[in-house]
């Protein structure tokens, strides 16, 4: 008996000690990793790189670069590098090598948005507007884990940051913090307060009630879309939040001050539904997307089974190019589809036209 308890206790202790290393392994392991967070990779996967835009209240994208101490700019990205798209690093690319992006510890009121190199040269992460200004990215509120980072002018204005992955579909740029000291790690000397990740959106609601209706170009552009009458006349067209929610939204077009056109999928036995804006008496006004080099292009609805009926931008070979989306001023994006109510053909009659189904922005659909 003795000398089987001996046996025991050095099988245990043996057991001990190897499931000691194999923690201590793990824990340098770890720290390790933490600490090449902060390298440049030589390769990348360029049909896995989103956009990094910021959104101007008025409905266009600025873009975002990191801008080292000579001036040169460098793209910003979002990297998806599995099938996932609910976490993503987002990089600045400099020399072909991928820099991760941090928002630093700072004193002050709001926190600065750096790429730290493997040598610990930074880049300041900025949005570059029309004019060519450079306004600086920052840490701005801490929502629990989450860091909001905004584009912010030399007045005050905010500006949210997106990510567009080349099939159009939008994410939230965050900061994440894991760590509840403010301290997240150091990197080369320089004390980071949280990482920078590209994440669904988590719809921030904001006062202004009309959101724009665009298109998507997957180069990270926003594409114009308006109504028109039989003359060419052109209308805005607008998704309206009158409440405080936002997940079912009037599309409207704005005719005059006083006047709100209805829009609608028209009842068609095509395969593609045609989208109008209807007026009192009944006319039509075409709803279509005009590119930057002033090409226009049509918007269809497409017949599938369900209540959802998905609208895209579409080329003269009727081929789909683009998706559609309502824009909010403060950078929140919605869907834009066809909704069904009834289960026959016939939705309605509005003034005198045969609609198939309602034209609403809806909350975006989980990536």
């Amino acid at each position: 008996m003795r000398t089987l308890h001996k046996s025991f206790i050095l099988n245990y202790t043996k057991r001990f000690l190897l499931l000691s290393v194999l923690l201590l392994i793990t824990s340098f392991t770890t720290n390790v990793k933490e600490e090449n967070d902060t390298q440049s990779t030589a390769t990348y996967f360029k049909d896995a790189l989103w956009q990094v835009k910021a959104v101007h209240p008025e409905g266009y994208f600025l873009d975002v670069r990191a801008v080292d101490v000579y001036g040169n700019a460098f793209e910003v990205k979002a990297l998806q590098d599995t099938d996932q798209k609910s976490f993503m690093d987002v990089i600045a690319i400099v020399e072909n090598k991928m820099i991760p992006i941090k928002i630093l510890i700072n004193d002050g009121k709001f926190a600065p948005v750096k790429a730290i190199s493997d040598d610990g040269t930074t880049f300041t992460i900025k949005a570059i507007t029309k004019t060519g200004d450079r306004i600086n990215l920052k840490g701005v509120r801490r929502s629990g884990n989450i860091v909001h980072i905004r584009a912010v002018n030399l007045n005050g204005s905010h500006y949210s940051i997106k990510a567009i992955s080349p099939n159009g579909e939008i994410n939230d740029v965050r900061g994440v913090k894991i760590s509840g000291k403010d301290l997240e790690y150091s990197a080369k000397g320089i004390n980071v307060y949280a990482h920078v990740k590209a994440m669904p959106q988590t719809g921030d609601i904001g006062d202004n009630f009309l959101w724009h209706i665009v298109g998507v170009d997957p180069n990270g552009y926003l594409i114009n879309i308006n109504a028109y009458d039989s003359k060419g006349n052109s209308y805005s067209i607008k998704a309206i939040q009158d409440s405080d929610q936002r997940s079912l939204l009037d599309v409207k077009v704005f005719y005059n001050e006083n006047e709100q056109l209805s829009v609608k999928l028209i009842l068609t036995n095509d395969k593609l539904i045609p989208i109008k804006a209807i007026g009192e008496k009944g006319e039509l006004f075409d709803i279509m997307a005009t590119l930057q080099n002033g090409e226009k292009m049509r918007i269809f609805g497409q017949k599938v089974s369900g209540n959802i009926i998905p609208l895209h931008i579409y080329n003269a070979k009727n081929e789909i190019v683009y998706q559609i989306k309502a824009i909010s001023p403060e950078g929140e994006l919605n869907d834009v589809k066809g909704v069904k109510i009834l289960r026959q053909p016939l939705e309605m009659d509005l003034n005198g036209v045969s609609v198939y189904a309602h034209v609403k922005a809806l909350s975006p659909s989980t990536n």
